[in-house]
């Protein structure tokens, strides 16, 4: 009697009542993505990794990809497969909104406006972003303040070329600068967490001379050490404090 030459995982013991291999496949990456052992963004390992994992094809592992990726839970683009971040609303504690000092969206009490252009960055932004003098890049401008105009905000943002290169949503911009079309950035480091990269965030608050308003001036690299963007934050802080919060995983 000839043996059976079908590849198994350690995991499962197939049986002519279970389902196909690349499916009971997709269920374990599924779990994994639950639980968090894949974190919401990272990149999962290659095919042939997965595929030596479970004793099977390439193709297999492909078939159990393309069934997550129809679930909205993995997305690929041309340098790998990376769990999917859910769509949760905006103003959690797991989402950083940009730019730095931006209010929740569903604040009542704040009035904000945004707008993308295609242009020379600041001089400061173009040296911390390693641009050529008068090279343009996309710039971001934010402003917001209560209802009553108390506690004004504004930001000025600068992104780099690799920003631009490595995240496809910041890339569509650049044809939407200047227009009338919203400017909606605020999953910006959503945006660079699913295109695989790891972001270093420094912060650095300095008081203005003769003023009461602080500068926070935020500059964020990948885990390459190339610059991604710099922020320059502005607030009036005779109106308000500004409040940074933070959630971090657990270990292990």
């Amino acid at each position: 009697m000839a043996r059976s030459t079908t590849p198994t995982t350690p995991h499962v013991h197939p049986s002519c009542d279970d389902p196909p291999l690349y499916r009971r496949i997709a269920t374990e990456l599924l779990g994994e993505l639950r639980e968090g052992a894949i974190a919401p963004g990272e990149r999962l390992p290659a095919e042939r990794r997965l595929a030596g994992r479970f004793g099977v094809s390439r193709q297999t592992v492909r078939q159990a990809l393309e069934v997550l990726r129809g679930e909205g839970l993995v997305e690929t683009d041309r340098r790998g497969s990376h769990a999917a971040l859910p769509a949760g609303p905006l103003g959690t504690p797991s989402f950083l909104a940009f730019p730095v000092g931006a209010r929740a969206a569903d604040d009542p009490s704040a009035v904000a406006r945004a707008a993308v252009s295609w242009e020379t960055p600041p001089p400061e932004h173009a040296e911390a972003l390693g641009l050529a003098p008068h090279r343009p890049t996309l710039v971001h401008r934010y402003e917001s303040a209560r209802a009553d105009g108390r506690g004004l905000r504004t930001a000025v943002t600068s992104f780099s070329a690799v920003a631009l290169a490595e995240v496809e949503e910041l890339g569509r911009y650049r044809d939407r600068a200047d227009s009338d079309a919203s400017a909606e950035l605020r999953r910006a480091y959503d945006w660079m967490r699913r295109a695989g990269l790891t972001l270093h965030h420094r912060d650095c608050i300095t008081h203005l001379d003769d003023d009461p308003s602080m500068r926070v001036t935020r500059r964020v690299h990948d885990q390459y050490a190339r610059p991604l963007e710099i922020t320059d934050l502005v607030v009036d802080t005779r109106r308000e404090a500004l409040v940074y919060a933070f959630t971090l995983p657990a270990a292990g």
